[in-house]
């Protein structure tokens, strides 16, 4: 694997070990989209902590997102970030 390769993969890795991003990551999991609203629970930080997070993810191309008036949805467009995530919680069901 190529140098670069190998940085691009260890930044996706380090975007997602962030407890708050792979709360938001988790939730979106399961959904098709959701604004920032519906993540204010992840890890109990405010709506300005999660919409830093998320602009991180999108910029990362791991969320994408469309608007809808003043509205902003998100949703996880990235198949890598999808088998991780799935991947960390077959361990926990399996383990």
């Amino acid at each position: 694997m190529e140098r670069e390769e190998l940085i691009k993969k260890a930044e996706l890795l380090k975007a997602i070990a962030n407890p708050v991003r792979l709360c938001l990551i988790t939730k979106l999991m399961n959904i098709d989209e959701a604004n920032v609203t519906y993540f204010t629970n992840c890890m109990e930080v405010t709506q300005s902590c999660v919409s830093q997070h998320l602009a991180k993810l999108r910029s990362l191309n791991i969320l994408g997102y469309r608007k809808d008036g003043q509205n902003v949805y998100y949703f996880l467009k990235d198949e890598t970030v999808k088998k991780i995530v799935r991947a960390l919680y077959m361990e926990e069901k399996h383990g």
